[in-house]
């Protein structure tokens, strides 16, 4: 496929619409249409953009968060819903590439997901995190290896990956392998237990991001999102519990494949966009230097392994059936009947890379 020399790239760095799907999508089309106005192929939004990241987790024990679970499960996005149609449609009229972020509803559970959409507003993949951090295990499901995916786009081969993955090195390793030129860097804000938890800061995760470039020789392009003080009013921040969510929290950024910012940083309370232009030449350079799943990679030292399989947690058995009849006709009812079962792929392994 041929790609694009130069690559205009938008970090988003606002504050999530606070638990309001329908103002969420309203919103995110407007960023839309102010990076297509600023000239960019490409806008990219931080984790769990929609309908917010669910910080009441972090702020109380689970008797006292649960009142905020109804109202996230309602406004968190369905991929196919109408929510979802209107932000591809605003990828094909506007002629953008959008990289969503968001709580995935899917049957009766949440996922942590990410979408590229084309700017024809098609779905060229999406994805869940494999394993979510902490205690975000009480919000959210799992993701399996296919879910470390990069794709050819236009604009280059993309794949991405959310919020302290970026701490995973086998998850790293496993993009790098598939020759990721660009990279989506999904974040929340980074107030959150500021003054206890130095690991959540930005100055660690933007590093994180950064090296992230340096080892995968790509662009990494990070966006995160801001606590506002409405935020703070809808999750009864008080006196009690003032240094566990602040005010602010963004540090939205580019890398180059050298590890250079491409853009200043915006204050870390305010809302807007990072804007950078891609030379995707610059990749070679990086490349030349260091490949670490080609010329500086060793295997017969050591390899990974890429499991892309998918285990359903149901499977249909009829007795009588013929031979090969019940993989056949649980396909078709899965297609039917089981949530996501348009995720479903046939189980395949990827030793990355291979030892000649």
């Amino acid at each position: 496929m041929e790609t694009r020399k130069i690559v205009r790239a938008a970090a988003v760095q606002a504050a999530s619409p606070n638990y309001d799907l329908a103002s969420g999508v309203e919103k995110t089309i407007a960023l839309a249409r102010q990076a297509r106005d600023e000239g960019c192929d490409l806008i990219v939004f931080g984790e769990t953009w929609l309908p917010g990241y669910p910080f009441h987790v972090w702020l109380g024990a689970p008797a006292w968060s649960m009142k905020y679970s109804a109202r996230y499960f309602a406004n968190s996005l369905e991929l196919g819903s109408k929510e979802y149609h209107l932000i591809a449609e605003a990828a094909r009229k506007l002629g953008i590439f959008i990289a969503l972020g968001y709580s995935e509803r899917s049957g009766g559970s949440l996922y942590l997901g990410q979408c590229l959409i084309s700017d024809q507003g098609e779905m060229l993949w999406s994805r869940r995190k494999l394993k979510p951090t902490h205690v975000e295990r009480t919000v959210f499901g799992e993701g399996h290896g296919r879910d470390l995916i990069v794709t050819d786009t236009p604009l280059g081969r993309v794949g991405a990956l959310c919020c302290w993955e970026h701490l995973s090195p086998l998850s790293k390793y496993a993009l790098y392998s598939q020759q990721e030129a660009i990279h989506i860097a999904a974040w929340p804000s980074f107030s959150l237990y500021s003054e206890q938890a130095h690991a959540l800061s930005a100055k660690v995760n933007m590093a994180a991001s950064q090296i992230y470039s340096v080892e995968g020789q790509c662009f990494t392009i990070a966006a995160s999102s801001v606590v506002t003080q409405e935020t703070l009013d809808m999750l009864e921040v008080g006196e009690h519990n003032a240094s566990l969510l602040k005010v602010g929290g963004g540090s939205s950024m580019i890398f180059g494949p050298d590890g250079r910012t491409l853009a200043p940083y915006l204050p870390q309370d305010a809302e807007g966009l990072v804007i950078a232009d891609l030379n995707m030449e610059e990749i070679a350079y990086a490349k030349a230097i260091n490949d670490p799943s080609g010329h500086y990679s060793k295997p017969d030292a050591t390899r990974m392994i890429l499991d892309l399989g998918h285990r359903e947690p149901m499977t249909i058995v009829r007795s009588g059936s013929k031979p090969g009849q019940e993989s056949l006709e649980l396909k078709g009812a899965a297609s039917e009947h089981q949530p996501g079962a348009e995720r479903v792929q046939d189980t395949d392994k990827l030793v990355l890379p291979e030892l000649s």
